[in-house]
Formats: structure tokens, C-alpha cells, sequence
């Protein structure tokens, strides 16, 4: 065996060894190791290496601009790994319940936000890579520069890091110390059966005044003669918080209440005592525009299954984007970053290349927001969403702001999308704009997005591109199949641009530009 030490440039420092003919180089400053051919170039062997690299300043400045790049964009993701494994440890026993909670709700938080925004760059890339790759085993060339299915831009940062929240959801449960009266965010899970909630007043995305109604409401319940309820079949009452705020500076407060066996009248009690708490009593610090109360005996329950019933105050509050007024309900769809929404939408607008002569179908248009930002670019908008109340709201909000070429209809979207596009005769360009759940869209929608040889242009708004999303992407792209009743020509991923919605997270909202 020979040791030989490389004097590379400033910055890297490099030992290889040589053993039966074969080359390996070492890094000095993580250990790596890698298989060095002789022939290798030198950007090519810090390729190979490590991660975790940090080069100075004069040797980035001495490489080639892909690798230069390529080695940063490495470096960061390096770090961001080096603290995720510093925070798992911060979960071991001797860490504090905030910074477990931090690390389990906002992974990224210790990372200044330019780094922040270069992991989620990272991540958007893998996705783009994945995409590739899927529909290359479909017989599509798709293979960009990078191994992308399409150009991937940077991350558009949010206008506002901290504190940007609109809504947020605690849940009750029992604390650090035990008591089940406690009011916050979880860390560990059902499964595991280790759930602890732990408040959130440390907890950067979410805003003072959601804190302060989550304070108030945990001191309320624990003057409630009545049970939190953890497990239904266990018994009690009180369940999870909703906070939803303005810019206007409304604040809306939602309680979840399990009826269990009680009666109207003892109903009406614990109603009362909640109003008269949030009205005369220490809650009206909180200053609540709306305060309601949904008796649901599910874990997640509609309007329709299950009324909202208005205890105290207005029964909407209002947030303007891009100068429209908004009416929102207590279940409504709204992006929870108002600001990043504005870019976003904006960006939307811009993609979209309408005329004054394009139809806009909005699907899975929640208040509007989307449609009615873009009615002035447009001959006409369609809007559709399964909430019913949200299509009521998206219909006020299109009085309000005088907009009149704009249609919102209530239902499934796989329902509704098809009866509405199948007798399509309309000459006019169709743009089609979705942004459904993280389920994805189901495949109906996709059926009658794909058969309607009207939509030339579709942006798909995904919040999580590598979960369901990816199904859509390969069923809108994928070759004709009269099997699977997709007759119409594919489409194209054509540009992908991620927008920033939740800082201090992993997630961010992918647009994806298709074409055909």
C-alpha cells in the first residue's frame, strides 16, 4: 500500500491511497471515501467524494460554472443533513419539548432562510428527476439538461418568514406533564402510541394572535368540569381549535365539541359558557370577530355533516389578494400564506398567457382566489369545488368585486368536470388552472382534462408533487390508451417553478406548466 498526499487548490485537502491498482481519494474534512480511475478529472473526483465539502471561496471561483453549482447546491443539502441528524439527537431525552416540537413541525427552522430555500431547490429537483425518469419507462424522452423532465427555476422565496400562517389547528391532548387539558401541536403519533402535545408558543410560523386564542382556550377547558375527549370511545368533550386571521385584523375561532351522550339543554350550557368566556371573560383579550362551535362525533366533518353554529360575532371574515375582497367561511379552501399567495397568483397569471378571448377552468377553486384574480386577463371563468359553502363564498366574493364573467359550481370535481367539457363546442382558447389536495385529482378529472382536445395549456399547483400529484403528471403525460378511456394527446411538462408557502418547513408549492 502507498499513501500519497495532493496539494489540490485552497480549500480541499485530499489523501489517496492506492491498493492492488485500484485508487481511492479521502477527504480530510468528512472521511468520505470514493473510488478515484486514474483518468478522473479533478471536478469529477469532488463529485464523487462528499457532500459535505466546503470549499473556499478561490477554489468555487476556479471551477467550471455547472460543477461550481453543482458542488454549492451539494454543500447545502450536506449541512442540512449534518443538523437534521443534530436535531434528531436534540430528540433524545435531554432535549427540550419546544425543540422536539420545532423539529417535527419545522424541520428547517435552525437554517438561515437562503439555505432553507436551496434544500427545497434540492428537493423540487428530485421530484423533476423522478418525473424523468417514469416517463422514460413509458417510451416518453423526456430527459432534460440535468436529468429534469423540464427547466426547473429557483424557489420563490415567501414575503413573510415568520408568523405567516392564516390558519392554524391545535389539538388537545395530554402535555409534557401529563395533564390532558393541553393545548398545542403533537409530537410522536397514534401508531407509536407516544403522542405528546406540546403548546406552541415557541413556534415560528405560526402568529402571536393564534397563540394567545390556543392559551385562552386551554385555560377555558381547564375550568371545564367536562373531559377532554382523546379517544372516542373513551368519553369527553373537548377537542381541537381552529384559528383563522386576517390582514384585516379578523379573527376567526372554530371549537370541535363531542356531544357523547349529553342533551340539548346541557349543550346549550357549555355554549353559553363558552361565549360568555370569549365575551365578558378572559378570552376577550382575544378580540374574536367569530367565534363557532361544531358538535361532531368524526375526525374531520363538513358543513353538511355536522352546521357550524355561530356563537359570537360575524359570520364571515375578509382578506383581500391583489386588491379583491375575500369572504371566507369556516371551512373554506385559502392558501395559509396571504403573501406568498399574491406571488403565487400573480406567477399564475402570468403562465396561463391568457387572452382577452381565453375561458379560465379553475378546478378545485376554493373561494375564488385564483378565478377571480385572473377575471380581467379573460373572457370567462369556471369555477369548481366539492366545499359547498366555499362555492357561496366564491360566488359573493365575485358580486362583491363586480365581477361578472365568472360561474362557480358546487360537487365532485369528477362529477362535474366531465358534464361540463364532453359537450364542449366553444371556439375560444381553454386554460385550465388545478390545484386539488394532496390526494391528487381524481382520475375522471384527468379523463375529461386529457379528452378535451380544447385544453392546450394546464398548470397544476401541487403543495406535494412526489405524493399523488405524481400519478396525475404520468396520467395526463402518458400516450393515448382507449383501454384506460385517455383518447386525447398527452400533454408535456414544459417549465416548473417552486413558490416558498411554508418557510421554516420542508414543503413548498410546486406550478407545473404543461402544454400539448
Amino acid at each position: 500500500m502507498s499513501m500519497v498526499f495532493l496539494n489540490p487548490p485552497p480549500g480541499v485537502q485530499l489523501t489517496c491511497c492506492f491498493l492492488g491498482g485500484r485508487g481511492w481519494a479521502r477527504c480530510a474534512a468528512c472521511r468520505g471515501a470514493a473510488p478515484l480511475p486514474p483518468t478522473t478529472a479533478l471536478s469529477s473526483a469532488l463529485r464523487l467524494l462528499c457532500w459535505q465539502l466546503r470549499p473556499s471561496n478561490a477554489f468555487l471561483s476556479s471551477l467550471p460554472g455547472r460543477d461550481r453549482s453543482l458542488l454549492t447546491e451539494k454543500t447545502t443539502v450536506a449541512k442540512w443533513k449534518k443538523k437534521r441528524k443534530a436535531r434528531e439527537g436534540c430528540n433524545l431525552p435531554g432535549s427540550s419539548w419546544e425543540e422536539r416540537l420545532a423539529n417535527a413541525v419545522t424541520p428547517l427552522w435552525r437554517l438561515p432562510y437562503q439555505e432553507q430555500l436551496q434544500v427545497k431547490y434540492e428537493s423540487q429537483r428530485k421530484v423533476l428527476q423522478t418525473l424523468a425518469s417514469r416517463l422514460e419507462e413509458l417510451g416518453i424522452d423526456a430527459q432534460k439538461p440535468g436529468g429534469l423532465c423540464c427547466p426547473l427555476r429557483p424557489v420563490v422565496p415567501s414575503p413573510i418568514i415568520n408568523g405567516y400562517r392564516n390558519k392554524s389547528t391545535f389539538s388537545v391532548n395530554r402535555g409534557p406533564d401529563g395533564n390532558p387539558k393541553t393545548v398545542g401541536l403533537y409530537v410522536g403519533t397514534g401508531r407509536a402510541r407516544n403522542i405528546v402535545c406540546v403548546k406552541a408558543n415557541h413556534m415560528e410560523n405560526i402568529p402571536p394572535k393564534h397563540k394567545q386564542v390556543a392559551q385562552c382556550y386551554e385555560e377555558f377547558i381547564r375550568r371545564s368540569p367536562l373531559d377532554p375527549c382523546i379517544l372516542f370511545h373513551e368519553g369527553g368533550h373537548w377537542r381541537e381549535l381552529v384559528v383563522r386571521t386576517t390582514s384585516h385584523g379578523h379573527t376567526m375561532a372554530i371549537i370541535t365539541f363531542h356531544p357523547q351522550e349529553l342533551d340539548q339543554e346541557a349543550l346549550a350550557t357549555q355554549k353559553a359558557l363558552l361565549k360568555e368566556f370569549f365575551t365578558c371573560g378572559p378570552g376577550t383579550a382575544c378580540a374574536l370577530t367569530s367565534l363557532y362551535f361544531q358538535e361532531s362525533t368524526m375526525t374531520r366533518c363538513t358543513h353538511e355533516q355536522s352546521p357550524f353554529q355561530l356563537l359570537h360575532g360575524e359570520p364571515h371574515i375578509f382578506e383581500e389578494v391583489l386588491g379583491l375582497k375575500f369572504r371566507i367561511s369556516p371551512d373554506a379552501f385559502f392558501q395559509v400564506n396571504t403573501g406568498g399567495a399574491e406571488v403565487l397568483y400573480q406567477a399564475v397569471g402570468e403562465l396561463c398567457q391568457a387572452g382577452g378571448d381565453t375561458v379560465l377552468l379553475d378546478i378545485c377553486c376554493g373561494t375564488g382566489t385564483i378565478g377571480l384574480s385572473l377575471a380581467h386577463q379573460v373572457s370567462k371563468v369556471i369555477g369548481i369545488e366539492v366545499v359547498e359553502k366555499a362555492i357561496e363564498d366564491a360566488r359573493w366574493n365575485a358580486a362583491l368585486n363586480g365581477i361578472s364573467n365568472c360561474e362557480f359550481h358546487s360537487g365532485k370535481a369528477e362529477a362535474v368536470l366531465p358534464r361540463l367539457l364532453s359537450p364542449w363546442e366553444d371556439t375560444r382558447p381553454l386554460v385550465a388552472v388545478v390545484n386539488p389536495s394532496r390526494a391528487g385529482l381524481h382520475y375522471s378529472v384527468v379523463q375529461a382534462i386529457r379528452n378535451c382536445n380544447s385544453i392546450r395549456r394546464l398548470l397544476y399547483i401541487s403543495c406535494k408533487p412526489e405524493g399523488e400529484a405524481m400519478r396525475n403528471f404520468l396520467e395526463l403525460c402518458c400516450p393515448p390508451d382507449p383501454g384506460k378511456k385517455l383518447a386525447g394527446e398527452p400533454f408535456a411538462p414544459v417549465l416548473a417553478i417552486p413558490f416558498d408557502m411554508f418557510p421554516h418547513t420542508v414543503h413548498c408549492e410546486l406550478v407545473l406548466l404543461f402544454t400539448r
